[in-house]
């Protein structure tokens, strides 16, 4: 990899792909790997917190390499590979555990979320930032593309690294930062809120045409009739129409909206055009690949070699630091 900066992108292996990832996360970063070094990992050891079926952990975990790839993530310009394909994050999280109080811990909006839901709180949902954070600072990351939700994980990445760079010296770790795409912070799901598979309201990416469709139809909306004028700025369906659609599609409508005529039922038709047509394309790619288990596979395995090669450096400096032993693969000249 050559002097660009570095870049870093994550996506747990829980669930199918839904439209929020897709335009919260997964676009916004593979559009990095045309100016930075880009890396970019299935996070399957953090979806061991809440799914314990190895079938699912699997087939999401190709589903999820499938879609990177079938959206424009090019192998030979970006690392692809599995989280649990490294050891070294799970050491790295061990050594920055030792650094991470309890409080910065209890303050966290995953383990806030799960005990104010009265969910099962394992050690692996309590101390899911630290593991984050050994993620993101095993490779060096320069940014990391989250959403605004998520901000909070690199801002503790970044607590823990300093804490460890003042014990060992500035040298250690690189103090990441958060990159926010404004326009995308949240995407709504069916019922209005967060689009989110914990919340049941998501739109898979490449669900077939007709269940897509039938998706977009259960879409909460108020209860206004075909006749009345309807604000779009206020309406679920135009709120996820606008983050697909072109200029001059989302201004007809908006003007069909605001001049009455139109019920409900005919914006989701249209919604429901715009984003098939959009998810054409890459569906195709997406049915093809995910047929060919064994090219995803040997892609995730070259990208965890590139990427062990990176993560070597950096546990071997910290190991060095920490007094721990050497390891013959950490004493070799990089």
């Amino acid at each position: 990899m050559n002097a660009k900066k570095r870049a870093l992108s994550g996506i747990k292996s829980t669930g199918s792909p839904h439209l929020g990832n897709l335009l919260g996360m997964i676009l916004p970063a593979i559009e990095l790997q045309h100016n930075y070094d880009c890396l970019y990992f299935i996070a399957d050891y953090h979806a061991l917190t809440s799914q314990h079926n190895a079938d699912e952990i699997r087939k999401n975990s190709l589903e999820l390499a499938a879609t990177f790839l079938a959206l424009g993530l090019d192998p030979e310009k970006a690392i692809l590979f599995r989280q649990s394909d490294l050891p070294e994050v799970t050491e790295l999280a061990w050594i920055l555990s030792c650094f991470t109080p309890q409080g910065l811990l209890e303050r966290a909006h995953s383990y806030k979320d799960a005990r104010e839901k009265n969910k099962e709180i394992n050690h692996g949902v309590f101390a899911y930032p630290v593991l984050m954070a050994a993620d993101i600072l095993l490779y060096g990351s320069h940014i990391v593309p989250v959403g605004k939700d998520q901000k909070q994980h690199v801002e503790i990445a970044r607590d823990i690294a300093s804490k460890v760079n003042n014990t060992w010296g500035d040298d250690c770790l690189v103090l990441p930062e958060a990159q926010i795409k404004e326009e995308v912070q949240t995407i709504i799901g069916l019922d209005g809120q967060k689009m989110s598979k914990s919340y049941g309201n998501t739109i898979e990416i490449f669900l077939e045409t007709k269940k897509l469709r039938k998706k977009i139809m259960k879409i909460v909306t108020d209860s206004k009739g075909i006749e009345e004028i309807k604000d779009p700025s206020n309406c679920n369906v135009f709120k996820i129409f606008k983050l697909i659609a072109n200029s001059e599609e989302q201004k007809e409508l908006a003007d069909r909206y605001k001049n009455g005529g139109m019920g409900y039922g005919e914006a989701k038709q249209r919604l429901y055009e715009v984003l098939d047509a959009y998810l054409q394309e890459p569906r195709e790619r997406y049915n093809d690949l995910i047929r060919q288990e064994g090219k995803i596979e040997k892609i995730l395995f070259e990208g965890a070699k590139k990427a062990r090669t990176i993560a070597s450096i950096t546990l071997g400096t910290l190991r060095e630091r920490a007094g721990l032993g050497p390891r013959e693969k950490y004493l070799q000249k990089k």
